[in-house]
């Protein structure tokens, strides 16, 4: 397996992680990183971040995770961190189908079971991961238990904006223009382009401007706007996963109760019907659980941590 770059410096991770390309069955070269659970590691992680998102601004959870025992695998999905970028712009967050991001999902079990990294497995979804989680669910993820947090299981749109969407979206994918920006999108980095005051990812100053320093010293890893054929494949995609069954891994799920990004009543509906599953609204916290607040991140691993021990044993 050929080494790839990982940037600790900002990115409070434990010690002797490493990061390896490995490539989809299509071809897309993907990076995926590998942290171990220390000498009484209780099984390993599968986290799968969310949009706009990389390793290296996941280190704080990673390092949390190791506090409790657990290893870590992470990817950049494709299109995004250091993975191969899919469209000509590098900086648009695009994606031909959402289950190209399966494809990533498939790429990363198959480096778990070459690095034989410890057993039981979970599953850890932040926002988009949180869809590409449940759909690789229930296409047969084999993991012993599972936690979300915000996940993009609707994306939280006005009634008149969804029509809007819907129909601006299909009919650019159709025409061909799936790759250009959403209306209000554009090739800048999110946490640059925006102040904390009004952000829509985090309360939390430092971890926002955690984000800030490895967005001004490692622009390589980050992205812009969504496209168009991103935004018809998310909405397609939230639409078809509404339809199936939970799937019977126990499950937790948390949201901020100031989540601007996501429909809570898709998530709250799912998790109704979720066997095995519980849900949790976290007050004065936004979108990115994993990026609130110390008291709220210990808060939310503590509780994850809970449910894998009873699941995984």
């Amino acid at each position: 397996m050929e080494r790839a770059p990982l940037h600790t410096e900002l990115a409070r991770v434990p010690d002797g992680g490493a990061a390896y390309w490995v490539c989809a069955e299509d071809g897309v070269r993907l990076r995926v990183g590998v942290w171990g659970g220390g000498p009484e590691c209780t099984g390993t992680v599968f986290l799968f971040p969310g949009r706009t998102q990389y390793m290296e601004l996941h280190g704080p959870t990673i390092e949390s995770l190791r506090r409790f025992g657990y290893g870590t695998l992470v990817l950049d999905w494709r299109g995004h961190g250091l993975s191969d970028r899919v469209t000509v712009d590098s900086n648009t967050i695009h994606v031909g189908r959402f289950s190209d991001y399966q494809q990533d999902v498939a790429a990363l079990v198959r480096m778990a079971k070459t690095l034989e990294v410890p057993r039981p497995w979970f599953l850890v979804g932040t926002s988009m991961g949180g869809c590409v989680g449940l759909r690789a669910l229930a296409e047969g993820l084999s993991v012993a238990a599972c936690a979300f947090t915000g996940p993009m299981w609707g994306i939280k749109l006005k009634h008149v904006e969804r029509i809007a969407a819907w129909a601006l979206s299909c009919g650019a994918q159709a025409s061909g223009r799936g790759h250009v920006y959403c209306p209000g999108h554009d090739g800048k980095n999110y946490a640059l382009a925006n102040p904390f005051a009004g952000n829509r990812i985090t309360n939390d100053a430092d971890m926002y401007q955690f984000w800030r320093d490895q967005a001004q010293a490692h622009p390589e890893l980050q992205m812009g706007g969504s496209s168009m054929g991103w935004l018809y494949q998310g909405l397609l995609e939230c639409r078809r996963l509404s339809k199936i069954p939970a799937p019977d891994t126990p499950c937790i799920t948390f949201c901020g109760d100031e989540d601007t990004m996501v429909d809570l009543g898709a998530i709250q509906h799912r998790m109704e019907r979720w066997p095995n599953g519980q849900f949790e609204l976290i007050q004065n916290a936004k979108h990115e659980l994993l990026l609130e607040a110390p008291r709220i991140r210990q808060r939310l691993l503590t509780k994850i941590s809970a449910v894998f021990a009873r699941s995984g044993f």
